[in-house]
This record gives structure tokens, sequence and C-alpha cells, in this order.
């Protein structure tokens, strides 16, 4: 048997090997950049900690954050200042909390809209105005104890 045809009779083994390896190739590829994506949101998770810690919230889970806003914010970055943002916002976090008739809107505290912007200045600093801006003909005041 000369080794030319030892080659040509297994050439599907050389074709499975290249095959295989290009699959690990992407598979490498792909779980790197997942892997990169997932430091980031690990950075900014821990900066939002850091800076509502710092504004005197609480410290939130940062692998909840992480998951939850990832790298880019979420939905919380994905145009703050739309009309139904703006609705949803006043309705169920800025009211009484009772359900139907008796849900009354309520003079919020003034934290509760800082820490939204707080998020927004770590995620995504370019939508703070516009979040100012919805927000500015809100009446808030000291209402929480401390």
């Amino acid at each position: 048997m000369s080794p030319t045809r030892f080659a040509s009779e297994h050439r599907w083994i050389y074709w499975g090997a290249i095959v295989i390896l290009v699959g690990m190739l992407i598979t490498g590829l792909v779980r790197y950049s997942s892997f990169k994506r997932t430091n980031e949101s690990a950075k900014k998770a821990d900066q939002l900690a850091q800076e509502l810690v710092r504004a005197g919230y609480p410290a939130p889970d940062t692998d909840t954050v992480q998951r939850l806003l990832g790298t880019d914010g979420g939905q919380v970055c994905d145009d703050p200042d739309s009309a139904l943002k703006k609705a949803l916002y006043r309705t169920q976090q800025l009211s009484n909390g009772a359900t139907g008739p008796g849900n009354r809107p309520v003079i919020a505290d003034t934290k509760s809209v800082d820490a939204e912007r707080i998020v927004l200045q770590v995620y995504c600093p370019d939508q703070v105005a516009a979040f100012d801006a919805a927000v500015a003909d809100l009446k808030t005041d000291d209402t929480v104890k401390r």
C-alpha cells in the first residue's frame, strides 16, 4: 500500500478534522466576545453600585444589575423621555400604590427621581438631559422619613 493511496482513501478524516477545528475556533471567538461583554457589564454594575452608595442608597446586588442592565442600560436607556415611559413612571412609580379607583398620584420623594438619574449617568450619560426635561415638571419633596 503506497502512502498516496492511504491519504486518498482517508480524506474524510482530514476534512472532518478541519471542520472540527474551524467549529472550535468559531466557538472560542463567540465565547471570548461574550466574556468581554460580561466584564464590561460587571464594571458598569460595580460603578453603579458605588455611585448609589455615594448618594446614600443601599448597594444593589451587582449580579442582578449586571443581568438586567447589561452594558447598554437595557430598557432604562431606551428613550427615557418617551410618552409611554413618562406615563408609566407617573402612574406606577409615583403613586400611592393602590389599584383601581384608589390609585392617585402623590408628591414623590426627590431621591426616587435621583436614583434613576444615577443609573442614566452610568449607563447612558447622553440621555440625562432628556430625562431631566421629562421630569422637570414633577413636584418632588422630601416625603420619606430618613
